[in-house]
């Protein structure tokens, strides 16, 4: 389940039962605007920032962990004898971002925005390691709890001790109240089903850490984008079959706090500026066409100059034009070869959230490779890895970088898949069997649970070839199958997976560029309109070989823990067998008039 870009409808129902994975955040566009549980590149809306407050007493730079420490220790120390059921372990996250956003369409600026914002969440725990207030209850068909979302409480941005205490404590009450009430739910909910197979704790045991960084400052000149924007989206008014575009920007400076009970305290910052556009167009048949161009940097002044960026634009532009004008591609099956970005998703898919932690336990879960460890499940020559503590892979920046996960666990890198054996899974601090430790992986966005995610996966290769020796590979084995074509799935947009056990165990990827490789030495035909779909283990046993080129896909992935920034790194691969279908298209025709603009220049 995770999600990426695309202008494709999703119906809710699907949404709330899948993983998506999508090349930009999810938030609502001026243009392109995807459909639910699919990323789209656009500006965050947001109130502007607050002056300055006056210093407080206490040190700037560490008040906010310090004030947290400090009412968590009243809090417990009062709370851990006061109800029924004992509480044992009480957690404090505040997210705070600083960040603002520029975004323009067709030479125009659309949205200018600046925020701060901090968000609260609390994790009240009551009952035991063995079982407390957290243990997922069972229910049946789609009524399941994963549908439930706390949310977060917007807390004081004001460095002021006593506020925050105060905030902090009334939100306290209200958790641990919570929590009762939950282990009453819990318990009565086991003496009513069936037992678990895995009846492993609901609680592992976690390292006590204290790390605390020095606050980064977001940048202050936030009209410095304002004009190359503005000159960079005009771009597409040269093109008239071009009906919707952006080119935005922003910059973030998230800090996040993390306190304990157990004595845990980590304050860690990072800065991450991206800079986006995508355009679309209607093709004669209805048939909405999209692309889309993402650069981050883990600084500003590591992006692309405005130059650089403006070549990628025309050519973005030009392959918009040139799929809105390609043949709509029909239900196939055969093989193909997925380009790096590609890749990447396939594996994310496929094998990434199937191998976290806590799905491997949970009863509405497929659980496809729970009791598959040690066991052969792809190639011998494919491994995989999760490393979220390395932010770069050659050239391309890895955004599911973190050193501390959001239970305020080290980040570590994990072999999942060596040399085709099944090793090992992301792990939070929800143990299963023989996995009682936590590698790093329990993330969320603020509102949300923490439970076991991807960071940065990474696909490696001991067979690999040149990519003109893998095309010829794939016209060799098309020939064999007797195929008149095989695929190449090049650009993007992100793809999906349904993990639950009452839904089919299968994916979809959402490419937005896919070549036609004819055998007989025509040239490759570009093709628009299809989605990649298939079953998990039957793909994986399909790779035959890799290129010597790996890329990057780095988007954002939306689960039952919320949005988190990811990356998924690989090489080209040459699969045997994969099946595409057709996507469903607008029965709307293009605009009637053209647009103003080429009204204008031609008079």
């Amino acid at each position: 389940m995770c999600p990426w870009m695309t202008s494709r409808r999703a119906v809710v129902f699907l949404a709330s039962l899948s993983l998506f994975f999508s090349s930009v955040p999810p938030a609502s566009s001026s243009a392109n605007k995807r459909a639910v549980g699919k990323t789209s590149a656009v500006a965050r809306k947001g109130k502007h920032k607050l002056p300055a407050t006056p210093p407080s007493p206490a040190s700037a730079e560490h008040v906010v962990i310090d004030a947290m420490s400090r009412e968590l220790k009243r809090s417990y120390d009062k709370l851990k004898d006061q109800g029924p059921a004992p509480l044992y372990f009480l957690s404090y996250r505040v997210s705070d971002t600083d960040s603002f956003s520029t975004n323009a369409t067709f030479g125009a600026i659309t949205s200018f925005n600046r925020n701060h914002s901090r968000l609260l969440d609390i994790e009240a725990r009551v009952g035991s390691p063995e079982l407390d207030s957290t243990h997922k209850i069972r229910r049946d068909g789609f009524d399941g709890d994963y549908i439930l979302r706390r949310g977060s409480v917007e807390f004081s941005i004001d460095n002021d001790p006593d506020a925050i205490a105060c905030g902090l404590w009334y939100m306290t009450d209200k958790a641990f109240k919570d929590a009762q009430q939950s282990f009453v739910q819990v318990k009565a909910n086991k003496e009513v089903k069936v037992d678990e197979e895995d009846v492993s704790n609901d609680f592992g045991p976690g390292k006590v850490v204290v790390s605390i960084d020095k606050p980064q400052e977001a940048t202050e000149d936030d009209n410095r984008w304002i004009e190359p924007v503005r000159r960079m989206s005009a771009i597409f008014k040269q093109y008239p079959e071009i009906t919707s575009s952006y080119v935005s920007v922003d910059e973030d400076v998230t800090t996040r706090y993390i306190t304990t009970s157990e004595g845990t305290k980590v304050q860690q910052t990072q800065k991450l500026a991206r800079l986006l556009t995508g355009a679309g167009a209607i093709c004669p048949d209805g048939m909405e066409v999209n692309l889309y161009d993402t650069a981050e940097a883990f600084d500003a002044k590591d992006l692309p100059s405005e130059e650089e960026f403006s070549k990628r634009i025309k050519k973005l532009a030009e392959a918009v034009v040139a799929l809105r004008n390609s043949h709509a591609g029909e239900p196939y099956v055969g093989p193909a070869i997925l380009m790096p970005k590609a890749a990447g998703v396939f594996f994310h898919e496929v094998l990434g959230h199937r191998v976290e932690g806590h799905r491997q336990k949970d009863e509405e879960e497929g659980r496809t490779f729970t009791k598959k460890v040690g066991a052969k499940i792809m190639p011998e020559f494919i491994s995989v890895v999760d490393d979220p503590t390395i932010n770069r892979l050659g050239d391309s920046p890895l955004i599911g970088n973190y050193r501390y996960d959001d239970e305020g666990m080290p980040a570590e890198k994990v072999q999942i898949v060596d040399k085709g054996i099944l090793r090992n899974f992301l792990m939070g601090r929800s143990p299963i069997a023989s996995f009682n430790h936590s590698n790093g992986h329990s993330r969320c966005q603020p509102g949300n649970a923490p439970v076991a995610r991807q960071g940065n996966l990474m696909v490696q290769s001991s067979l690999q070839v040149e990519e003109k020796k893998l095309r010829e590979m794939l016209i060799e084995e098309t020939k064999r199958q007797g195929k008149q074509y095989g695929l190449m799935f090049d650009e993007i947009a992100g793809g999906f997976t349904i993990t639950q056990a009452f839904m089919p165990q299968s994916f979809s990827l959402l490419p937005l560029q896919v070549k036609r490789v004819w055998v007989d030495g025509r040239p490759d035909e570009l093709l628009r309109g299809v989605n990649l779909v298939g079953t998990p283990l039957a793909s994986l046993e399909t790779i035959m070989c890799a290129s010597d080129k790996v890329g990057t896909f780095n988007g954002v992935c939306g689960a039952e823990s919320g949005w988190v920034p990811v990356s998924a790194s690989a090489p080209s691969l040459l699969v045997r067998t994969i099946e595409v279908a057709r996507e469903e298209k607008s029965q709307d025709k293009p605009p009637v008039l053209p647009p103003p603009s080429l009204e204008t220049a031609q008079k």
